[in-house]
């Protein structure tokens, strides 16, 4: 059974009621967490950007607090889970009492947005690695008779030559140590080699230049609209009938002793006051 819950019986009411409690307080540290500051970014093209981020940390060592101040429930800590650009940080936490089992599940969804940090580098990157990638295409047509006739000598060398393609793919399968020095000779006459590896070191550069900023909106929202992938935050309990490894969620509240009710409503309370720390 989800709490909040519309079931009239006065105990699943009660709970409701503490439920919502704890949803506004949640809200309300997640309006905290999630506050954003203004930054500049870059585009790949050296536009120069105003955005905002917050810092997903914060929401993180909220958690912590949670689980940390909630001795009497169990949780297997924060969790995270990406798709694309949609992340979400979240939590489960849950408590026994008898054979009932009550359930907490806080969540986080977010976006996270690819950014240049400003720098001036980035535009001098850019430069080189168009200039680069221009002479590696101009060598790649002028070694290609150059590279030819290396394969053909070195073949002749080893005493493989006057080949057909087929014969000469054998031969290369066949003999992993000769592919490897006509690929060693290759590299060492050209300048191409040598180019590849700097295209390659300035595009890490560039990569190592990336930032990621974070947006959400502060709003409760349901399970239905954040596998939606709409940004907010969630925070729902459960409560199940627990035996021999299989729980069910069809609660008949006359069934739970008083004992247990007070139990749990202690429970849930608890969550209360933490969230007003």
């Amino acid at each position: 059974m989800q709490i909040p819950s519309n079931n009239p019986d006065s105990f699943i009411k009660s709970m409701t009621e503490k439920c919502e409690e704890i949803r506004t307080l949640f809200l309300e540290h997640v309006k905290t967490v999630t506050k954003t500051k203004p930054l500049k970014v870059m585009l790949g093209d050296g536009t120069v950007l105003d955005q905002e981020s917050f810092d997903p940390t914060l929401v993180r060592q909220f958690y912590d607090r949670i689980i940390r101040n909630l001795s009497s429930w169990k949780s297997e800590g924060i969790s995270n889970s990406a798709d694309q650009d949609l992340r979400r940080v979240f939590i489960k936490f849950e408590t026994k009492e008898d054979n009932y089992a009550l359930s907490c599940h806080m969540s986080l969804q977010y976006h996270a947005l690819l950014f240049y940090k400003l720098d001036h580098r980035i535009i001098e990157i850019q430069k080189e690695l168009s200039e680069i990638i221009d002479k590696i295409k101009g060598l790649e047509g002028q070694t290609a008779p150059e590279s030819d006739k290396i394969i053909q000598e070195m073949l002749k060398k080893k005493g493989f030559e006057n080949m057909d393609h087929q014969k000469l793919f054998e031969v290369l399968f066949e003999h992993n140590d000769l592919t490897q020095e006509l690929l060693k000779s290759l590299s060492s006459q050209s300048e191409i080699t040598h180019l590849i590896t700097k295209r390659d070191d300035l595009f890490k550069e560039l990569d190592n230049m990336l930032i990621e900023i974070y947006h959400t909106t502060p709003v409760l929202i349901d399970e239905i609209r954040m596998i939606g992938a709409e940004e907010g935050c969630l925070c729902n309990f459960n409560l199940e009938y627990s035996k021999n490894n299989s729980r069910d969620g069809n609660i008949t509240p006359s069934r739970i002793s008083n004992k247990t009710k007070e139990s749990l409503q202690k429970k849930i309370n608890d969550v209360i006051e933490v969230l007003k720390i």
